[in-house]
């Protein structure tokens, strides 16, 4: 578990000194603060969650970050543990893991691809976090005989965390606009102190200084054959009730919302048509900014916030030139065509490996390459046959990570077929660890080779936890290595040439076990490559076999996916893309896109006698 932060505890302790009854009206800003400065855009979901709020908000802010208006968005979760780490992917999707660590939800994956910037701890709450603050911060005395309530203290938790976030601009300036993003529904229960908050929060920064979008649902049932808004208004009366006038209306349906329907939306919410907007689905969510500029939704959210003043329109027209060059690509013809396997044991669920889904579409955009995505469950493929059938006609195979037993087996069986069937690899986390073992197995003779995770007793624990990390007990994530690492990269390799020949590189981590120590000169020995390491421990984080043994075959015990972007690929992932491609199209690596990201034997050996 990430430690927590002091300031907000801090924070209360100064309000609750200055005098021993502040009165009810309880609105705590930190130091340096100024009231109004910084807009707020709030969405809130209506009708049902899981309908796209942060893809709107997300896109939204890339509209206004575009016009030189610094921006950072904020999830506001209201289940009650402190981060995403002990969540079900089945109950959450992914957890996304930021630069300095916290595990977060999906949606913090989505703000940093579309607003290609990093995170931290602050752009994520949960009711978790706020509760345990402030009876952290009541045992320490910190209310001076105040009974603790929901209003204010609870409320003004959340109002203090988000003009934190907001004091972390450029140059230490405050920023210009803060897109907040409530968790589930307006009417959940757990989510109610957020909504509360945030309509405080309105009133005490002032007029234009917040704007409201709700979120909502605009049902087609199929025996019915039309748009009904009546569920849409019902969950919009939630809002209202709650005292949230909404400025603007998203609406989420299959199909473009009509006229009538959006009319009806408009008049029952007191929301101005040009406000309401059709969010129907799309062949990418990349192309929402588009959508939304197009309508002059963001023109509408300068003039609700009275902040066309703070427009740089050189920086709007730079921007704007980068995004259409990127449009183009994903609305271009696609000359290539490959099939990609992921054999996880999530499959079931496409959103336990959002991100992954996002780098392979982002590279299959920057290559010009149609990719159809196979999802194999990998706890289905328990024999090699079983195996063999499921990757029958793969192109390329990526092993993502997991945890827990189920599956293992049948990951393993696939990266056999990868390595001995030549099939272009790629690795991730645990399924770096996987290769690892398969390899040992196969290749070394070691049948019993095995994780201790798995198995304890086996001989060849060829990974386990290191020494230093085995003296840590106690809670789950005691020993976990969480977030931004560096990892030294073998001039020379493979890894090498798809990193452009840096020699090192920040990935993001999420994992407890690593390969033994005592086993690396064996494997090493017997031909595995260990390409990328801790700078100072006996650490291995990048895997490989040479070129001229494998087209494409390498693991990385971090986790790439999290850092692509759709103006800039992630490396490994490319060069998987890349090979694939190359397999079925040989003249495809004399090409410009090919020589950068396929590396043919004979270039590996001349720079490796080099090195």
């Amino acid at each position: 578990m990430p430690p927590l932060e002091s300031d907000h505890g801090r924070g209360f302790l100064s309000q609750f000194s200055a005098s021993e009854d502040l009165g009810e009206h309880f609105s705590p800003v930190p130091e340096g603060y100024q009231r109004g400065r910084t807009k707020f855009v709030v969405v809130v979901g209506t009708v049902m969650s899981g309908l796209g709020k942060g893809i709107f908000s997300s896109s939204l802010a890339k509209l206004l970050k575009d016009k030189g208006l610094s921006v950072t968005p904020v999830k506001l979760e209201g289940y009650l543990n402190i981060d995403s780490g002990t969540l079900n992917p089945y109950r959450h999707g992914e957890v996304f893991v930021l630069d300095d660590g916290l595990e977060t939800d999906m949606d913090l994956g989505t703000y940093e691809r579309v607003l290609n910037q990093n995170l931290s701890r602050r752009n994520f709450m949960t009711a978790g976090q706020i509760y345990t603050e402030i009876l952290e911060c009541e045992r320490r005395g910190g209310y001076l005989g105040r009974d603790v309530q929901m209003i204010p203290h609870v409320t003004g938790a959340v109002k203090m965390k988000l003009r934190q976030l907001a004091m972390g601009g450029p140059k230490g300036r405050q920023i210009d606009v803060v897109f907040v993003e409530v968790g589930g529904t307006a009417g959940d229960y757990e989510n109610g102190f957020y909504i509360e908050a945030l309509r405080e929060l309105a009133f005490e920064e002032g007029d234009d200084s917040a704007c409201f979008v709700a979120l909502t649902y605009i049902i087609e049932p199929a025996i019915l054959g039309e748009q009904k808004s009546k569920a849409a208004q019902l969950g919009m009366k939630r809002l209202m009730e709650a005292g949230i006038q909404p400025h603007i209306i998203a609406c989420r349906a299959k199909n473009e919302v009509t006229a009538k329907v959006a009319q009806k939306i408009s008049m029952f919410s007191n929301v101005p048509l040009k406000r309401v907007f059709s969010m129907h689905d799309r062949e990418s969510i990349y192309v929402i900014p588009d959508a939304m500029r197009a309508e002059g939704l963001d023109r509408e959210i300068l003039s609700i916030l009275k902040l066309h003043d703070r427009v740089d329109t050189v920086a709007e027209d730079k921007a704007r030139a980068i995004w259409s060059g990127f449009s183009a690509r994903l609305a271009a013809h696609r000359d290539h065509k490959i099939t990609l396997g992921i054999s996880g044991k999530y499959a079931a669920l496409r959103d336990a490996y959002a991100s992954i889904d996002k780098a392979v579409e982002h590279c299959g955009i920057e290559l010009g390459a149609e990719v159809a995505v196979r999802w194999l469950d990998s706890s289905d493929v328990d024999t090699t046959a079983r195996a063999q059938n499921a990757l029958d006609g793969v192109d390329a195979l990526i092993v993502p990570g997991g945890f827990g037993v189920r599956g293992v087996e049948g990951k393993i069986h696939c990266v056999e077929l990868a390595r001995t069937k030549r099939i272009p690899f790629l690795g991730i986390c645990l399924g770096f660890q996987v290769a690892v073992i398969e390899y040992a197995r196969n290749v070394l003779g070691w049948k019993d080779a095995h994780s201790t995770e798995f198995d304890p007793k086996s001989a060849h624990g060829v990974i386990s936890e290191l020494p230093d990390q085995k003296k840590l007990e106690g809670i789950v994530g005691g020993t976990m290595r969480l977030g931004a690492q560096d990892v030294a990269i073998t001039p020379g390799s493979l890894a090498a040439f798809l990193v452009g020949g840096s020699k090192l590189v920040r990935e993001r981590f999420r994992h407890r076990y690593e390969v033994d120590p005592a086993f690396i000169t064996a494997l090493e020995t017997a031909g595995l490559v260990f390409s990328g390491r801790h700078p100072g421990q006996p650490i291995m984080q990048v895997l490989e076999l040479p070129v001229s043994a494998h087209p494409y075959f390498i693991g990385a015990q971090f986790h790439p996916e999290l850092t692509s972007r759709p103006l800039s690929p992630q490396p490994l992932f490319m060069g998987l893309v890349a090979a694939a491609i190359a397999q079925k199209e040989p003249a495809f690596a004399q090409s410009t896109l090919g020589k950068r990201w396929v590396r043919s034997s004979t270039a590996a050996s001349t720079t490796t006698a080099s090195a």
